[in-house]
């Protein structure tokens, strides 16, 4: 993996605005990986640059394969370069369109599943992880926490669906007697999700 294109990537998604994962939530998630040992399949929902695809890419095994979705054309296009650049494209497939439609016609097995994409559609894509997780998977939702609006009282118009959608996700993870999660508070909020059953 060329580690010097991987930071031109990220300085100039950073540039952009473009949402990229933040170092800390990295960290976390890449010690958690460590620790599971074997990873032969990750999910992502939210490819954007491809930043956290490739990161990733360095902990599944050698004839591992990522599966990302974008949305939108121009990051699809900019995240199939980005692969390229880094030499990991024949490790990462990008799915173009729209995760709500695609997700229901994916069936392969998943060991981990990082859902960081449309905020008011985490509950659903929580449906659809569960479903591709393999037993004792794991499921990373990042900015759980959305600037801290989700554990406070706050209730501006313009975040209120996300908000609201975000809560859901906690209450269903918390509640869910075959996940075991923890929140953390880092990065924007990290949700960690174990397929226990």
């Amino acid at each position: 993996m060329n580690e010097q294109e991987l930071q031109k990537i990220k300085e100039k998604a950073l540039e952009n605005h473009i949402p990229i994962i933040m170092d800390d939530t990295l960290e976390e998630i890449e010690k958690r990986l460590k620790q599971k040992g074997k990873i032969e399949k990750i999910l992502e929902i939210g490819a954007a640059v491809g930043y956290s695809a490739i990161c990733f890419s360095k902990f599944i095994e050698e004839k591992g394969k990522i599966d990302t979705i974008e949305r939108e054309h121009e990051r699809a296009e900019e995240a199939n370069e980005n692969f390229k650049k880094v030499g990991v494209e024949n490790k990462i497939h990008l799915y173009e369109g729209d995760a709500v439609e695609i997700l229901p016609t994916l069936d392969d097995k998943y060991d981990m599943v990082f859902i960081d994409a449309a905020k008011g559609k985490y509950p659903f894509f929580l449906k659809e992880a569960i479903r591709l997780l393999k037993p004792n998977g794991i499921i990373f939702a990042d900015n759980i926490l959305y600037k801290g609006y989700v554990m406070s009282d706050y209730n501006k118009h313009k975040q209120r669906t996300a908000v609201t959608h975000l809560r859901e996700y906690i209450k269903l993870v918390t509640e869910n007697p075959d996940l075991k999660t923890e929140i953390l508070e880092v990065g924007d909020g990290l949700a960690v999700s174990e397929k226990i059953n």
